[in-house]
């Protein structure tokens, strides 16, 4: 068997096989959760939209005041080599900037420790399976627990603060459905657990614009929508208005475009997925193998 096969890493500028990947068990990454990151898809042995992805990792990278040393350039170099070594042409790819440990043992001062650069592929993570996003995905929204605020952990930057959305994971698991999404404190819905929201009614769509990481799906689906003749408008969108949409879908880099048919006991499209969502779904796949979205990986 190839080692390989269940994905790579690249550490300190080698390339391993991902069950041989570790860091420190002191590294601020870890004890803090003090890391950012960002992943790219690879589809059909090319990566989709690249240079969104970069752009967004290195904004994230100087929002939490970090300087990993290492230009776009070889950070796509480091991508590159660990999916053309695990030979995977549909991929899951991590980019990480961690804080590191500090250079000063015992120092508590952020700026002391080392920060680093590391990154793995695994083979294609959906966050929900394609056989139940095809249908129409069940979902909940949290009555227990709200997002975290974005004056306390900043959404824009991707972020390993999970607490909320693993507390809404089991609420939701428990109940029976899927997944979750999250309100925030006044009553408007925010994001989920690797993923945005889109809410359609008539010939427009909205989507939450604070409290949500503004994922490059999330922009590809607005490109989609007015593409397709929607209005588009990113804002607070409230409970009551969702609930009266007629149709809902999610969109995240681990499956695209995925249509909602049921929120808690609001059934949507008859319990199955849209037609718009539908449309749309199919056309986000279809642009992943255009060119000009598209760098190819070498193997």
């Amino acid at each position: 068997m190839n080692e390989f096969s269940q994905g790579a890493a690249w550490i300190k500028g080698q390339v391993v096989p991902i069950a041989e990947a570790t860091i420190g068990v002191t590294d601020w990454a870890v004890t803090h959760s003090d890391v950012t990151y960002d992943v790219v898809p690879v589809r059909n042995g090319g990566f989709f939209r690249l240079g969104d992805y970069l752009d967004r990792f290195e904004a994230s990278i100087s929002a939490c005041r970090m300087n990993i040393g290492m230009s776009q350039a070889q950070i796509s170099n480091a991508l590159q080599a660990i999916v053309a070594r695990s030979g995977l042409r549909h991929a899951y790819c991590a980019m990480v900037a961690a804080r590191g440990t500090p250079l000063t043992p015992g120092s508590r001062d952020p700026r002391d420790c080392d920060n680093h650069f590391y990154a793995w592929c695994v083979p294609y993570i959906h966050v929900v399976k394609p056989e139940i996003a095809n249908q129409g995905v069940k979902i909940w929204l949290s009555e227990d627990v709200r997002r975290i605020p974005p004056d306390s952990v900043n959404p824009l930057v991707k972020n390993y603060h999970w607490g909320d959305f693993t507390a809404g994971l089991f609420e939701a698991k428990d109940r029976g459905f899927e997944t979750v999404i999250l309100p925030d404190h006044a009553g408007n819905v925010t994001e989920g657990p690797g993923f945005n929201l889109f809410s359609i009614k008539g010939k427009s769509a909205v989507t939450p614009d604070t409290s949500v990481l503004h994922g490059i799906t999330r922009r590809t689906a607005l490109e989609l929508c007015r593409e397709a003749g929607f209005e588009t408008t990113e804002r607070d969108l409230p409970i009551d208005e969702l609930m009266e949409a007629d149709e809902v879908f999610l969109t995240s880099s681990g499956g695209g475009i995925i249509p909602v048919s049921q929120i808690g006991e609001r059934v949507f499209s008859n319990g199955h997925a849209g037609p718009a969502s539908i449309r749309l779904r199919q056309r986000y796949f279809e642009l992943m193998d255009d060119p000009a979205y598209r760098t190819d990986v070498a193997y």
